[in-house]
């Protein structure tokens, strides 16, 4: 009887705490390793608080270094998750890419990134030849805008992109390729804008990051200048007990690029990159061109399954059976593994860099797939602006408000990025993703389109081109003259109490050729209409030097003697301007209206 007492106790008390906890406890699905940054969006919370816990438990671990199962369990508590490991079939990290069957290695898609005649061509080359004579002796490399080299029996995949704007844009559109960015920086230059640039760039798409410290065979190159000036941008090098690996190399003397591309393999490693090659393909296309005599040629980079001659395949908007397929040398191929680039014969017509591809069964899918594409694009996610932050947060399409902040001079970044990091709530937290002086450029768009954020120029004008895209593909531009006016807009946004947002819309830009006298003691611009149009009753800008000089009204447009209504493009007339008399030679006006965004 002595055990049947707990026994009859035991359930009057239990039922009591089991109901209690039970609504506080989720349990949360793990593969047996997952990267930070996945861990985190499957909690649903910040990557950073992730990487707290891991600290406080004495694990130094970066936002893409992955964790086993045992590491992610002990911290999921914390976060009020009970973690359970996937069984083996489903083990993949969570990706779009719906995983079936065993996982392998696969090789570490590169892109090589970095400022004007830091060397990045060189480099490339020296990579390319060391793999040619490692490989084929007399082969010779094709430009096909990827490649893969050899080290110890592994392979490493580069993408050969001009820069860091063609990376973006491939990410604008979707393609997540790459998984390690070099960041070359000449040791006799050190940092440069473009060397910012690059490393904003791979920053905003999450990828891991090793430096090339290049050109050390040059007398006057000082490796540990250019090291303190990385570590102000906040690159943590691994030599002062950071995580970013940062090798000496000289693309000239093929010193150090075996060095270079064991740390890649490194960094790989502590990623843990794996990839299903037992299932049909996808992957991105790298580049596409119509050549004469074979048709459509489209270089792809297979991300996951086993790309066949014979094949069916949806890329962008158009699709093709592969007849032949070709590798980084030239040579005829029966088949593509993940993380392999290959040339592919077939396609019914050209898709854009950076477009999705993937195998179907049969034809009729193709056809149905690209239908169900076009009908997707015509609902596609919309484009963020602080006037509609507050609703796209309040439904959770948004948890960040990414921020590409560009002003006149260098002293006005610090205060406007101090402000706005102060502003971030509890639903949405406020990102200065690049800050930098200068106009707005079409990189500027394109790092706004590929990381849904949005341009707040400080005194800064979007150059024409960069107009014209930002207003093609969606994405929001404001610019001020008061700090005061950028913290209230984006304070009233987070609120949802920001009023509605008038746009700009550039009419023409016009130059200043001769300057004249009008009526009244004013000043007239002989000016010649460059682009687009001018109009009697647009507002305008005199811009001198790449610089707004004033802001007012247009008060009198005439073409020779007559008083005319518009100019258009190739058109000479005189420009007169209220309240403005100072125009000189070379100075442009640039006619615009402002109209509500509905």
């Amino acid at each position: 009887m002595a055990v049947e007492k707990p026994q009859s106790t035991t359930p009057a008390a239990a039922p009591a705490p089991k109901k209690a906890a039970a609504p506080k406890v989720n349990v949360v699905t793990i593969p047996s390793a997952i990267t930070v940054r996945e861990f985190a969006e499957l909690l649903k919370v910040e990557p950073v608080e992730v990487i707290k816990q891991l600290m406080r438990n004495g694990i130094m671990a970066t936002i893409n270094q992955a964790i086993d199962f045992r590491t992610a369990s002990a911290i999921a508590p914390a976060f009020g998750f009970v973690a359970r490991e996937a069984p083996a079939a489903a083990a993949a990290a969570p990706s779009k890419v719906k995983q079936v069957g065993k996982l392998t290695v696969r090789a570490p898609i590169v892109t090589i990134m970095g400022h004007v005649d830091h060397g990045k061509t060189s480099l490339l080359d020296a990579i390319r030849q060391s793999n040619v004579v490692a490989t084929e002796a007399g082969a010779i490399t094709q430009h096909i805008g990827a490649y893969q080299v050899e080290v110890d029996g592994r392979k490493i995949t580069f993408l050969d992109t001009p820069g860091h704007e063609a990376f973006t844009a491939m990410r604008a559109r979707g393609a997540r390729v790459t998984d390690i960015a070099v960041i070359v920086v000449a040791a006799d230059d050190g940092v440069q804008p473009q060397t910012i640039e690059a490393i904003d760039h791979a920053r905003a798409a999450g990828v891991s990051l090793v430096v090339a410290l290049n050109k050390i065979d040059k007398p006057n190159a000082n490796p540990e200048k250019v090291k303190r000036q990385l570590g102000e941008l906040g690159l943590n090098l691994e030599e002062w007990g950071g995580d970013v690996i940062c090798v000496p190399v000289s693309a000239k003397k093929k010193t150090g690029i075996k060095d270079l591309l064991e740390n890649i393999l490194l960094v790989a490693d502590i990623m843990e990159l794996k990839a299903n090659a037992n299932r049909p393909a996808e992957g991105t296309v790298v580049e596409a061109e119509l050549d004469k005599s074979k048709g459509p040629t489209v270089t792809v980079l297979v991300q996951t399954g086993t790309l066949k001659v014979g094949d069916i395949m949806v890329a962008g908007n158009t699709w093709g059976k592969i007849r032949a397929m070709f590798d980084d040398l030239g040579r005829s191929i029966k088949q593509a593994e993940p993380a392999t680039p290959a040339v592919v014969l077939g396609m019914k017509d050209v898709p854009a860099a950076g477009d999705n591809f993937r195998v179907v069964e049969s034809e009729k899918d193709a056809r149905a797939i690209i239908d169900k594409q076009q009908a997707e694009k015509q609902a596609a996610v919309k484009p963020v602006t602080l006037t509609n932050l507050f609703a796209q947060a309040a439904t959770g399409e948004i948890k960040e408000l990414n921020i590409i902040l560009k002003t006149d001079v260098q002293g006005s970044i610090e205060p406007i990025k101090t402000s706005l990091d102060k502003l971030s709530t509890g639903k949405i937290k406020v990102k200065v993703i690049r800050a930098a002086t200068g106009s707005i450029t079409e990189g500027d768009v394109l790092l706004a389109l590929a990381s849904r954020g949005i341009i707040i120029g400080f005194n800064s004008q979007p150059e024409p081109g960069a107009r014209a895209m930002a207003d093609k593909e969606g994405v929001s531009i404001r610019t001020y003259n008061i700090i005061y006016d950028i913290i209230d807009d984006v304070t009233k946004a987070l609120e949802g109490m920001l009023e509605p947002e008038y746009a700009e819309v550039v009419e023409g830009m016009a130059e200043v050729r001769a300057t004249f006298p009008g009526r009244n003691k004013t000043r007239i611009a002989g000016c010649y209409v460059k682009e687009g149009r001018g109009s009697r009753d647009a507002q305008v800008r005199i811009i001198r030097g790449g610089k707004v000089i004033r802001e007012s009204r247009v008060s009198s447009l005439r073409r020779f003697k007559d008083d005319v209504r518009e100019v258009t493009q190739g058109m000479e007339c005189g420009v007169g301007v209220e309240d403005f008399n100072d125009f000189e030679v070379g100075d442009f006006i640039q006619f615009y209206r402002r109209q509500k965004v509905s």
